[in-house]
């Protein structure tokens, strides 16, 4: 029994050799078949600005809080200040090298880590007034600061590689 007609529905059908992939927002994905970009070039060059700088805000931010957390060890800060500075800033510092260690890696940000370490520097913007820290107030204040805008900006960079990534070809079906 030949069963010749299965063999020609296969070879009838058209092979679509189109990229299925869409675009990240890391660099992973980003090439045709024939390894050139198929995004406009004032897109490409938009994202590549951001992959560019993304990185370095993450590795700023982990300093920042390497800092907030010895800055303990150099200002004459109460024990509530100095577990404050300690533990949050080595909280700041884990996470910001960890979404580094993602960005270098090719992997897009962690939205949720973005999102934690800028409400932990929101918080280190209001608790050297609360916790009533005298010495050490301003860089605890301007470190917090620095952390909630850099990991506020570097959230928005995540959620808009995950956009990118989801969303529906335009030019699809």
């Amino acid at each position: 029994m030949n069963d010749s007609g299965s063999d020609d529905a296969r070879h009838d059908a058209p092979e679509d050799h189109t990229p299925t992939e869409t675009d990240s927002g890391t660099g992973a994905g980003d090439r045709d078949d024939r390894g050139r970009d198929p995004r406009d070039e004032s897109t490409q060059i938009a994202n590549e600005e951001r992959r560019r700088h993304t990185p370095f805000i993450s590795a700023i931010v982990a300093a920042l809080g390497a800092w907030v957390a010895l800055s303990a060890l150099v200002y004459d800060v109460g024990a509530a200040g100095l577990w404050n500075n300690v533990l949050v800033g080595g909280a700041v510092f884990v996470a910001g090298a960890y979404n580094y260690y993602r960005l270098v890696n090719d992997v897009p940000l962690s939205i949720g880590v973005g999102s934690l370490v800028a409400i932990l520097g929101i918080w280190l913007i209001v608790a050297p007034a609360l916790l009533g820290m005298v010495s050490g107030f301003w860089s605890t204040l301007v470190s917090g600061l620095l952390i909630a805008g850099l990991a506020s900006y570097n959230a928005y960079e995540a959620r808009e590689a995950r956009t990118v990534a989801t969303e529906p070809d335009a030019g699809a079906p």
